[in-house]
């Protein structure tokens, strides 16, 4: 007879504490940050023209997951999308769906950088597990000062004249109509 009224007086607790577990584990816990954080990512807003800034510089020497070197001043006079996430970060996962979608809408259009500084094999194994073919790059000096990011993920987007007329930082939703139709504008300029 205690047992139930004691689950009946502190159930609610009882519930907190396992969903806190679930939470703490991580085979349960990234799946369940991902869920929620999908579900608060919305589509980013344009940054209105006075408060662009400029990328004047776009020296950032990276390579590709196969060790080739690249650097982001083959974009110059592009319309560019640059990503900086993490495989353990549940916002980049979450959002990575809605960038798989515009990439492969945009991809041909569009530059993407996906930027992260964990190692080839790690991130080779999340992209064949995920089915995702995004172009990451392994970074690994300081961008340049206006591309910098204090958390994860950080997005830009990049205008023709090197503008930055997008810079989420959080989970988003990438392929929105309105993604697009800036993208279209941005393209179109």
């Amino acid at each position: 007879m205690r047992s139930k009224q004691f689950l009946k007086k502190h159930w609610g607790n009882l519930l907190l504490l396992a969903f806190i577990i679930l939470l703490i584990v991580p085979q349960t816990g990234m799946p369940i940050k991902v869920f929620f954080n999908k579900l608060l990512a919305f589509s980013p807003s344009e940054i209105s023209s006075d408060k662009q800034q400029q990328l004047e510089d776009y020296h950032w020497p990276m390579e590709t997951l196969q060790g080739e070197k690249s650097n982001l001043s083959v974009s110059e006079g592009k319309v560019v999308l640059v990503n900086i996430w993490a495989t353990w970060c549940a916002p980049c996962v979450a959002e990575m769906p809605s960038l798989q979608n515009l990439y492969n809408a945009y991809g041909d259009k569009v530059d993407f950088y996906f930027l992260s500084a964990e190692s080839p094999q790690k991130l080779n194994r999340f992209m064949e597990r995920k089915g995702y073919d995004l172009p990451i790059y392994q970074y690994k000096y300081k961008g340049p000062d206006v591309l910098g990011a204090s958390s994860i993920p950080t997005t830009f987007i990049l205008s023709k004249k090197g503008k930055i007329v997008v810079k989420k930082t959080g989970p988003a939703d990438w392929d929105s109509e309105n993604v697009m139709e800036l993208l279209d504008q941005l393209l179109a300029d």
